[in-house]
């Protein structure tokens, strides 16, 4: 097997650290052309879809490619910016936002960049520009305050596997979740209150997440408990009482059961339980995507609407906001403890040369 080598190394090079963060992904365009490769990459991954390749690969490639990709072209449509995806757009703002706190206190000794699991820019491409770059060690910090090996195992494994092929392998620590992190639960409830401040209080706050088949938790997946534990933190935080707030999981996929109770039938049956006002948050979601805008936004509050409801809000995500960017740059502080930064490489190129080497 051939192993890369570090593209643009020389022994003079100064070495850094790297920041990584990563989230799920992106088509190209919404277009049904953009989304079937976009979907074949994310459905064919099997920490996603805990299936027999087998049989999922005529599943997928006979079924599903053939007809979703323009029903989620559609949805794409409704959400897309001038700046492509608000997923991709907000994690670049992120990722710029992390980036001067790096700056502001470690100078140039650290690297800062994004990546998506899949579609672009993909975790081998950026980490080959990063080690370019002179990065020696790197902290990944996949935005997923909850871990889930369907998300943030998967963001492992293609790390992992970018690795293998690699002949000098940068030092590596991984964040595996924040979802009970003080700091993050208090920009969570600080969203609220804001909202609450220009909209007033809603007889109900959901807090929907996404959804996994019910197998995965019962299998040991720790991501419906971590879940829970961010929804009680935070309903302690904001003060309200168990019959105030309540946890749901959304935008499940197939036959099997998922996780429960559904945010769909749960929006369709509130009101003939005398809930005619509530407000929505996502606080598995570090950035408002399809999943949050359209789903929660739009289509989840048309069932509830239309099932006698008067009043819905959806409450953004964190995205690049201040306290959010303060929280991720905390952890990736901690991350960083311990490392040393910087150094010149002068008598490493001095001693390198006179062994003959060229660069």
């Amino acid at each position: 097997m051939k192993y890369k080598s570090n593209t643009g190394f020389t022994h003079a090079q100064k070495d850094k650290i790297g920041v990584l963060i990563t989230n799920l992904g992106t088509p190209e365009s919404p277009t049904a052309t953009a989304l079937r490769p976009y979907l074949k990459e994310f459905l064919s991954d099997p920490r996603v879809v805990e299936v027999p390749r087998a049989i999922w690969w005529f599943v997928l490639n006979l079924i599903i490619l053939n007809t979703r990709p323009k029903k989620s072209a559609e949805a794409y449509a409704t959400v897309w910016t001038d700046e492509g995806s608000p997923l991709l757009s907000i994690t670049k703002a992120q990722s710029k936002a992390l980036e001067a706190r790096c700056k502001t206190e470690y100078g140039d000794d650290v690297v800062v960049d994004y990546a998506m699991r899949y579609g672009n820019p993909s975790v081998s491409s950026v980490i080959d520009n990063m080690l370019a770059k002179g990065v020696r060690k790197l902290v990944v910090l996949p935005l997923y305050p909850q871990y889930c090996a369907s998300t943030t195992g998967s963001t492992f494994d293609a790390v992992a596997a970018d690795f293998t092929k690699r002949r000098w392998l940068p030092e590596l620590r991984f964040v595996n979740n924040y979802h009970d992190r003080d700091s993050y639960i208090t920009a969570l409830a600080n969203k609220v209150k804001a909202h609450w401040s220009t909209h007033g209080k809603a007889q109900k706050l959901v807090l929907s997440y996404h959804g996994i088949p019910k197998r995965y938790l019962m299998n040991g997946d720790p991501y419906h408990c971590e879940c829970h534990k961010t929804s009680r933190l935070l309903a302690e935080k904001l003060g309200l009482a168990h019959d105030e707030y309540m946890t749901t999981f959304q935008s499940r996929f197939g036959r099997e059961e998922w996780l429960t109770p559904y945010t769909d039938e749960t929006m369709k049956s509130l009101p003939d339980k005398g809930v005619k006002s509530i407000q929505v948050m996502c606080p598995g979601f570090s950035a408002d995507c399809l999943e949050t805008i359209e789903e929660i936004g739009e289509e989840n509050r048309e069932y509830f609407m239309e099932a006698g409801g008067e009043k819905y809000e959806y409450i953004p995500a964190l995205n690049s906001d201040d306290e959010h960017m303060d929280v991720i740059f905390d952890i990736v502080k901690e991350n960083l403890h311990g490392w040393q930064l910087g150094g010149e490489n002068a008598l490493r190129a001095d001693l390198a040369r006179a062994l003959g080497a060229t660069k």
